[in-house]
C-alpha cells in the first residue's frame, strides 16, 4: 500500500463539465496530426519499442531521454512528459524526478503511470513521492488507482483484480485532492476531474495480450495533453482514439502477434471521419 492516504476532498460548489463529444475527439486526432507533438518517454524497458511506433503511427514524435543531466532539460522542450514507473532503476528515478521538476517549471503537461505498485516497495514509494508533485494526468489499472489512493493494496503484478468502477471513489478522490485528470483503463475506461465522470465504452481485450498495450495509452495522453486547456477532453480524446484503432485492428488480426502488426497500421490509418463514426463516449 502506498505510504500515505488521500483525504476526501469536497466538491461542493464544483460544477460538472459537459462530457466530450465525438465531434471534440474528432477534432483534437486532427490537431495532433497537424501538430506532431514531441513526447519526452521516461518508460519501463519492457515497453519502449512499441510505445516509440505506437507514437510514430499515431503522428507524434517520441524521445526517450530518460538520462539524469539530460531528462530535466529536455522536458522543458518537450510537448508532454510520460513517467512509467514500470522498471524504475535508481539512475531512472532520478531522472524522473528531474523531468517532473522541469516539467512543472516549463508548464509541460506530464503523466504519472504508477505501474505495478502495491507489493513492490522502490516504485510505490516513488509513485506516493511523484503524486505530490501533483500529476497533470494519472493513468493507471484499477488496483493502481486504487493503491495509489492509498485504499487498498495493488494488483497482482501488472493485472489488476479490480474493475474501474471499483477505482471510480479512488480516482475521484486523487482528482480532487491533487488536481489532475485520472484515467481508470479497463474493458470501459473512466476518465473523471473528481466530478464529472466519463466513461470510453471502446477496445478489445487483445490490449491486454501485447506487452505495452496499457503503457503505451499513458504516452498517448502524454501525446494529446499538449493540445488544448481542457486536459478533460485531452485525456478522453487519447482514451477513445487509442481503442477505436484497437478495436478495429481486433477485426483484422489472427491473434496477438497480429494484432499488434495491425493495431500500429490502424493508429497510422484513422481519420478524424472514422472517430465521428465509432467514438463511444458517455
Amino acid at each position: 500500500m502506498s505510504n500515505h492516504t488521500v483525504h476526501a476532498v469536497s466538491s461542493a460548489g464544483a460544477v460538472p463539465v459537459p462530457v466530450p463529444t465525438a465531434e471534440t475527439v474528432a477534432a483534437l486526432l486532427t490537431a495532433l496530426q497537424r501538430r506532431e507533438p514531441l513526447v519526452q518517454c521516461l518508460t519501463n524497458a519492457v515497453v519502449t519499442n512499441f510505445t516509440a511506433n505506437v507514437l510514430l503511427a499515431l503522428g507524434a514524435s517520441a524521445a526517450m531521454a530518460d538520462l539524469p543531466l539530460e531528462a530535466g532539460p529536455f522536458a522543458g522542450v518537450a510537448s508532454g512528459v510520460l513517467v512509467n514507473l514500470g522498471t524504475p532503476h535508481a539512475d531512472h528515478r532520478d531522472a524522473m524526478r528531474e523531468a517532473v521538476a522541469a516539467a512543472k517549471a516549463a508548464g509541460t503537461p506530464w503523466v504519472l503511470d504508477p505501474v505495478a505498485i502495491g507489493l513492490l516497495p522502490v516504485r510505490t514509494a516513488l509513485a506516493a513521492e511523484l503524486l505530490l508533485q501533483r500529476p497533470t494526468i494519472i493513468r493507471g489499472n484499477p488496483s493502481e488507482i486504487i493503491c495509489l489512493a492509498g485504499v487498498g493494496m495493488g494488483g497482482r503484478g501488472v493485472d489488476s483484480v479490480d474493475s474501474p468502477d471499483d477505482a471510480l471513489a479512488a480516482g475521484r478522490l486523487l482528482a480532487a485532492e491533487f488536481g489532475s485528470i485520472v484515467a481508470i483503463s479497463g474493458p470501459v475506461d473512466i476518465v473523471t476531474d473528481g466530478v464529472t465522470d466519463v466513461r470510453v465504452h471502446t477496445g478489445t481485450p487483445l490490449l491486454t495480450k501485447v506487452t505495452g498495450g496499457g503503457c503505451a495509452l499513458g504516452a498517448v495522453i502524454a501525446a494529446f495533453s499538449a493540445l488544448s486547456d481542457d486536459r478533460l477532453a485531452n485525456t478522453v480524446a487519447a482514451c477513445s482514439v487509442y481503442t477505436i484503432a484497437a478495436e478495429q485492428a481486433a477485426a483484422d488480426a489472427a491473434g496477438p502477434g497480429s494484432f499488434a502488426v495491425a493495431f500500429l497500421d490502424r493508429l497510422a490509418g484513422l481519420s478524424a471521419e472514422t472517430v465521428l463514426k465509432l467514438a463511444v463516449i458517455r
